[in-house]
């Protein structure tokens, strides 16, 4: 099904979003989520999700080098499956393997540095995730 898709970088203090439709396969950087509590985060994205009415969403999954998951893949497999279960929307978990050094090169190439380079590091890493997702031969 052909539509709108929110694609997420876990993080235990940020959430990097990006967004794409899939007509056009391009991801682009939406927001990057703070809050004090899970409750704000969600409450966050859910405001997120009405103004966007994605029909897919897409997490990274972090993991070693060598493909061997750490303890942030587990938290992140935990929050796709809140993601799921609150919104009743497809989640679909996509290796991140590298996507912060991207995001990282990226930014630079781009001059963006200091408190500019942190707020938007998490959004770019978020846009490699969703990138790579629509990149994948097979949906």
């Amino acid at each position: 099904m052909a539509g709108y898709v929110i694609a997420f970088d876990f993080g235990e203090v940020r959430i990097g979003v990006a967004g794409g439709s899939q007509e056009l396969g391009i991801a682009t950087p939406l927001a990057t989520i703070t809050g004090n509590s899970n409750e704000d985060k969600f409450a966050a994205i859910g405001k997120l999700i009405a103004e966007w009415r994605p029909s897919q969403l897409v997490v990274g999954l972090p993991s070693h080098l060598d493909g061997t998951e750490h303890a942030l893949s587990r938290l992140a497999r935990t929050f796709a499956n809140r993601l799921h279960g609150r919104f009743n929307l497809p989640v679909a978990l996509v290796d991140e393997r590298l996507t912060s050094v991207e995001a990282e090169g990226m930014l630079s190439a781009a001059q963006t540095f200091g408190k500019k380079r942190k707020a938007a590091l998490d959004q770019v890493a978020a846009m490699q995730i969703l990138q790579a997702w629509f990149d994948q031969p097979v949906k």
